[in-house]
């Protein structure tokens, strides 16, 4: 099993428009729709368009919590 995951296939790159692939893996940073703050990937299951995510940096001595959230939920660091 594949710790890959792709949203959609979009060939070629329009300069007005976000491209909708996305390949998170494990350990990748992502931003959350609903949050500002940046999240680390800690699984990836494709099959079900959904991930497992924790704040980053993690909390000092508390750690953070993981929660599982869509993939149509996340967008690559700064955008």
């Amino acid at each position: 099993m594949s710790n890959v995951a792709a949203a959609a296939v979009v060939q070629g790159c329009r300069l007005l428009e976000p491209s909708d692939v996305m390949e998170i893996q494990q350990g990748d940073q992502v931003n959350l729709y609903s949050d500002a703050g940046t999240f680390q990937v800690i699984g990836v299951d494709g099959e079900h368009d959904r991930c497992w995510v924790r704040r980053w940096p993690m909390e000092p001595k508390l750690g953070s919590p993981v929660f599982e959230v869509s993939l149509h939920q996340i967008s690559a660091v700064g955008l």
